[in-house]
């Protein structure tokens, strides 16, 4: 019920087509990680069903495989999971280790909401 309300208020009139596609959410994750499988388990099969999932397609990558043409982050990440936002590419914000199904989707939600706001 929280995700829910929290998703619908830092959603209303985010999702456009002048957003969509410009964001995209990269997993960084390894074998025997247990909260890789938690999240597999949890968040997973209905990702790409959500707004957010639609807002910031996932791209999973190994902890220490290369990183894909044309992304730039801040560092690499040092465990597992890892999830960095891109906008166009560049990393916009990151969420260390998988809290939760309770805090992960307002947690992905807020860094969302953050990277679509207009820069000044």
């Amino acid at each position: 019920m929280i995700r829910l309300l929290l998703s619908l208020v830092l959603f209303a009139g985010l999702m456009n087509e002048a957003t969509a596609g410009q964001l995209r959410l990269l997993m960084f994750e390894q074998a025997g990680c247990v909260y890789c499988l938690r999240w597999h388990e949890e968040i997973g099969p209905k990702y790409p069903l959500t707004d957010e999932g639609k807002a910031a397609p996932l791209e999973r990558l190994h902890l220490r495989g290369e990183l894909p043409q044309n992304v730039t982050i801040v560092s690499r990440p040092a465990f597992t999971p890892t999830f960095i936002l891109l906008r166009e590419g560049h990393e916009v914000g990151r969420i260390e280790g998988y809290p939760g199904e309770d805090f992960f989707w307002p947690m992905l939600a807020e860094l969302i909401e953050k990277a679509n706001r207009p820069s000044r």
